[in-house]
């Protein structure tokens, strides 16, 4: 054979070595994601409508977040949420739909404190589905009754069965926001997450 056929067949070797390679890194990278983010992945992808498009929304979360000074809370702040969220969760039985609004008022108040920006709900949400990827849907539900009980003409106030939100709804936005206000307020925040932030 000819030296030309030599270094073809060489050429096409290294090509078909460096498409591989080129796959089995993407597969990796779309794996880690997928691990990193949990449900929020498949959320991403969907809602671009493409996978790479998906992944690089979430790449850029993660690039965003990481300029975040996101921090601890302090154990007085901690506790003082704590006595917050006990007296939330008490009042319920009196006026859920007060409840639900305070539960709301304290995971604002206490992403704030943490250094979490205080844009719009869709950019929260984003920010905390870097560093909380298994609660962020828990988050999402439960801004999603907030939101009817706010436009719903009775208020939900009597947790009437008319109501376009019932006091079970009422009931699981608690539930829900429960889940995120827990994470925010563990003690080890910001320590094991971080590297998800970075990674």
């Amino acid at each position: 054979m000819d030296a030309w056929v030599w270094i073809v067949i060489a050429a096409v070797v290294v090509a078909v070595i460096a498409i591989v390679a080129i796959f089995v890194m993407q597969q990796r990278r779309r794996a880690e994601l997928r691990e990193s983010f949990g449900p929020e992945y498949d959320r991403a992808i969907a809602r671009e409508g493409d996978v790479r498009r998906g992944e690089s929304e979430l790449k850029a979360r993660r690039e965003r977040r990481a300029e975040l000074d996101i921090r601890p809370l302090s154990p007085a702040s901690r506790t003082a949420y704590a006595q917050s969220w006990e007296q939330t969760q008490a009042g319920f039985v009196d006026d859920p739909a007060g409840s639900l609004s305070q539960a709301d008022a304290l995971i604002i108040a206490v992403m704030e404190e943490r250094g979490y920006p205080m844009d719009d709900f869709e950019r929260r949400a984003e920010d905390i589905s870097v560093d909380h990827p298994d609660v962020v849907q828990h988050y999402r539900a439960a801004h999603d009754i907030s939101v009817r009980l706010e436009d719903d003409p009775n208020n939900a106030s009597t947790g009437s069965v008319t109501s376009r939100t019932s006091t079970e709804d009422l009931r699981q936005g608690l539930v829900h926001y429960r889940a995120l206000f827990t994470e925010l307020l563990g003690p080890d925040e910001g320590q094991p997450t971080q590297d998800r932030a970075t990674g």
